[in-house]
């Protein structure tokens, strides 16, 4: 097929290393023998979880609610089989060190009593036992018999009543009830879960319950909420892993590090300044200052809305003055141009006289309209690409409610032998947000470096190229296998078409993000290469380096070379 071998072979660049896009075979036809494997999806997948499942490594873990009580109870045990603590204890020192089974152990056995102290886990009473027939509350002073009385590892004697008014007051309070202490000013002593689930009410130990539950994800350093609105699930991340990107089975892709949306190849800082960018009122700032000009008495910004140069301030100011060089309308007339021209502006421009003032509006005029037009030229690319990916992945939700089993009658092919369009969809959306994130990333790209920006402009447009076939394919080819009245023998050509093209579209974008994430060095290699054998007159560095100046790497999914034709 002509269109794929446009993507396969590229502007003839090679290199001596291995093929930079032949991450995978060219010899998708291997379709038909089997269902291939592109590492999207396992076979037994949810449908309703396949985005989350689509890439083949993963460094993380998406946590339901059950796992994360599984987990949290493990830590406990753990804890407190290792310290020969009660599991109470053990909640209480995890929830001090942040749920870091490690800190504990490493805190507790250098200091066990500084921890003591610290967290509050007394050995011993602080108040010595009575055997007295009655016992004073030491909030409301009230005498009761000691099976009214209740106290913690210090001894202070409380009653039930006013343990549970001071426990519900705590955890209405917020989540600040898990770090609560005994009611005696002077005493430090840790109020554990057992307390709470002995005198709270069932609402209030439900709402601790929670909070207790959340303080194991938002206290682990290693793990976080999906940001998704709505979602319920918590993500626990391998540290070391040099990918941030998240994929939780809500479908939310998201960046462990920053929380933003998933936004590879771009970095962090660069995100935050885009996003920054896009909201900010700078943008408002370039377009007034592209697009109208001071009143010359009250400084006011003015649109010029019509092709007149008679422009008038709005009330009070109601100055009359001339659109080009803002002087006052008065000395204006038929002699200087008229209405839609100042032959004295053009006078003083041609003689060099423009005042300073003018000629200073002009420039930043130029530099804020030249600015609009290149933050518009980026910011409509990357927000075109979102809607085509929020439109893909409507696609895929219809692909696998409707589609699929209407394609199954009309083709006579059982749906497990159709997961190959949704892996269509689901790389259609996967390159979509990569593309998006490519315009942030031209837009920070410096200026001065031409050579890495004409190598980026094309590696894009390739992208862009490629990803329309396959969006193409899965989106318009399949309509007339949807509408036909029968099965089509043309079918099993269009499923190796679009396996093929997935395989291509896959492979292409996972070295374009290699690319970009590594700052286009294949670039700069290129030049150091390019300069040593200009000046050494040598012939072994280029003589594997005749591309066009874009890169010493080839870009393509093949693995021939081009004098291989």
């Amino acid at each position: 097929m002509d269109s794929e071998e446009d993507m396969l072979d590229a502007h003839d660049m090679e290199s001596g290393e291995d093929d930079f896009y032949s991450g995978g075979t060219d010899d998708y036809n291997d379709s038909d023998d089997g269902e291939p494997d592109y590492g999207f999806v396992e076979e037994d997948a949810d449908d309703s979880a396949m985005i989350a499942s689509h890439r083949s490594q993963k460094s993380y873990c998406v946590l339901r609610e059950e796992d994360i009580r599984r987990h949290q109870m493990d830590d406990i045990e753990r804890v407190s089989v290792v310290l020969s603590i009660t599991e109470v204890e053990a909640s209480i020192l995890l929830r001090h060190f942040h749920w870091s089974v490690g800190k504990v152990h490493d805190e507790w056995f250098a200091d066990e009593e500084r921890v003591r102290k610290t967290v509050g886990i007394l050995e011993s009473s602080v108040v010595p036992p009575s055997d007295d027939s009655e016992l004073a509350c030491g909030i409301c002073f009230d005498s009761y018999p000691p099976e009214k009385i209740a106290s913690v590892s210090c001894g202070h004697p409380f009653c039930t009543t006013c343990w549970t008014g001071y426990i519900t007051t705590t955890i209405n309070d917020g989540p600040g009830c898990l770090m609560l202490r005994c009611p005696d000013p002077s005493c430090l002593a840790a109020v554990g879960h057992d307390m709470v689930d002995k005198l709270a009410s069932e609402e209030d130990k439900e709402k601790y319950n929670r909070y207790f539950l959340r303080s194991y994800i938002e206290d682990n350093r290693k793990m976080k909420w999906c940001p998704a609105p709505g979602c319920d699930y918590a993500i626990d991340f391998a540290a070391g892993s040099g990918n941030y990107d998240v994929s939780c089975l809500c479908s939310f892709n998201f960046c462990w590090n920053c929380t933003e949306e998933g936004h590879r190849p771009v970095d962090c800082s660069t995100v935050s300044k885009w996003i920054l960018k896009n909201s900010a009122e700078s943008e408002n700032m370039n377009w007034i200052l592209a697009n109208s000009k001071p009143c010359p008495r009250c400084k006011r910004p003015i649109e010029k809305n019509q092709g007149c140069m008679h422009m008038t301030c709005t009330p009070p100011c109601k100055y009359e003055f001339c659109w080009l060089c803002l002087g006052a309308w008065m000395d204006h007339g038929e002699r200087t141009g008229g209405f839609y021209a100042c032959n004295r502006y053009e006078v003083a421009k041609q003689e060099g006289q423009v005042r300073l003032r003018y000629d200073e509006t002009e420039r930043r005029r130029e530099m804020a309209k030249n600015s609009l037009e290149r933050y518009t030229h980026y910011y409509e690319r990357w927000a075109s690409n979102q809607t085509s990916r929020q439109k893909a992945m409507a696609d895929l939700q219809q692909a696998q409610t409707q589609n699929l089993e209407k394609l199954s009658d009309k083709q006579c092919t059982p749906e497990s032998q159709l997961k190959f369009i949704l892996e269509a969809w689901l790389q259609i959306i996967e390159c979509r947000r990569v593309l998006k994130w490519t315009y942030a990333y031209g837009y920070y790209l410096p200026d001065h470096e031409h050579a890495k920006r004409q190598f980026f402009e094309y590696l894009q447009g390739e992208a862009e190229s490629g990803l329309e076939r396959l969006h193409q394919c899965v989106e318009k080819d399949l309509a007339q296998f949807l509408n036909a009245e029968g099965p089509s023998k043309d079918f099993n050509d269009f499923r190796t078409k679009l396996a093929g093209l997935t395989s291509v579209t896959k492979n292409y974008f996972e070295n374009l993000v290699k690319a970009l994430e590594n700052g286009l060095t294949d670039v700069d290699s290129h030049a150091a290469c390019s300069s040593k054998s200009t000046s050494s007159k040598s012939t072994g560095c280029s003589n594997k380096t005749r591309g066009k100046g874009k890169g010493s790497s080839r870009i393509g999914g093949s693995s021939r070379n081009p004098d291989d034709n």
